[in-house]
């Protein structure tokens, strides 16, 4: 083979994983590049974007969204739903309420709340490992629990807390951020580290990309998805207390609302929705670009029923992005992993020979 086919190969296979490479970059570092290009189109469209007061703004407002939306890019990973966390949401800000009226305590208040969304999320847990229901179904019909437990703690009234102290939960600031910003940062680090330094965040990414391949390597399938689901209920509950305190009521309502923006920016952020793939950074990118679009339209005095057709829009391109990229890089990779790396040598027939040779008589006598 002579040097110029030698050379033209090797260009074209430099060629061929510059691309590769490139792509990957792509759907690892799009929410990137989209969340920081749609920052400078909104900037110079409206100078009331940038300014302090709008960006620490739009971090109390999403800071919920933030806490409820890691965990959640955890449960996605790992090849499961929960739409029920609207429901644990509503139901521990209630239950925070009227504990706290009950008692006078806001200590226990807190606790009361998170331990009822743990259970919560443990008995979601239960649904899908234990009794093997669908994950989006078995959620579904427990947010209709969830929701109806809500309206009879509440007696289907409006909560208001009785201790003025119960709005320093989430309005106290400190370095001109509220304590619901900073709690949000708080559990988005811890959650990015357990997802990403841990046994356990591996083993997330092992169930989502092949349950039955990591069982078989050892993995507790149902325990890693059991908790996941329990987070899912920890973080709704913590979510639901700071909008209490924040606002100061808690009302019994069917409200999915909060679920739908979490699922938006966590796919928008690139977690893939038939799971294996994700990182929470990317979903705080996510919340961030949903965020953005909301608070421009917002800015520009737009109708809000606009805003609900561009996040139907928004999912539907981040899902078809997704399918495409799954399509063209994982599902093929994940082929030449199930295929062999040295193929078996093939087996060789012996010959056929003719009826009545001793060699067949040999292999039809008894």
């Amino acid at each position: 083979m002579s040097s110029a086919v030698v050379g033209d190969r090797m260009r074209g296979a430099a060629r061929h994983i510059s691309g590769r490479r490139a792509g990957e970059i792509a759907r690892q570092y799009g929410i990137v590049w989209v969340t920081l290009a749609l920052a400078v189109v909104l900037s110079l469209s409206s100078p009331a974007f940038l300014t302090q007061a709008n960006l620490l703004n739009i971090m109390d407002q999403q800071s919920t969204v933030l806490i409820v939306a890691a965990a959640v890019t955890i449960t996605m990973i790992a090849g499961n739903f929960d739409v029920s966390l609207s429901a644990i949401y509503v139901l521990a800000s209630v239950a925070a309420v009227r504990v706290e009226n009950a008692t006078g305590s806001i200590p226990l208040a807190i606790l009361a709340a998170l331990a009822i969304g743990t259970a919560a999320g443990m008995f979601n847990g239960i649904v899908v490992t234990v009794a093997k229901v669908n994950a989006f179904i078995g959620t579904l019909a427990t947010s209709f629990v969830f929701f109806g437990l809500g309206y009879i703690i509440s007696d289907q009234s409006i909560l208001t807390p009785e201790d003025p102290a119960f709005a320093n939960l989430a309005r106290t600031r400190f370095l001109d951020l509220t304590m619901s910003s900073w709690i949000a940062i708080a559990v988005v680090l811890v959650l990015w580290f357990v997802l990403a330094k841990t046994r356990f965040g591996r083993h997330v990414y092992a169930v989502g990309t092949d349950p039955e391949a990591a069982r078989l390597s050892g993995v507790r399938v149902g325990g890693v998805q059991f908790a996941t689901f329990t987070l899912g209920g920890f973080t709704a509950a913590l979510a639901g207390i700071l909008v209490a305190s924040r606002v100061m009521t808690a009302q019994a309502s069917d409200d999915y609302s909060l679920i739908f923006v979490v699922i938006t920016a966590v796919v928008v952020g690139g977690t893939s929705i038939s799971g294996g793939e994700g990182a929470v950074w990317r979903t705080v990118l996510g919340v961030f670009f949903v965020a953005f679009v909301s608070n421009g339209f917002d800015l520009a005095g737009a109708d809000p029923i606009y805003q609900r057709i561009m996040r139907g829009g928004i999912i539907l391109a981040a899902v078809w992005i997704d399918a495409r990229s799954r399509g063209q890089g994982r599902g093929s990779r994940r082929m030449r992993w199930l295929r062999p790396r040295h193929e078996p040598p093939p087996v060789e027939e012996p010959p056929d020979t003719p009826l009545g040779t001793p060699q067949t008589l040999d292999r039809v006598r008894p």
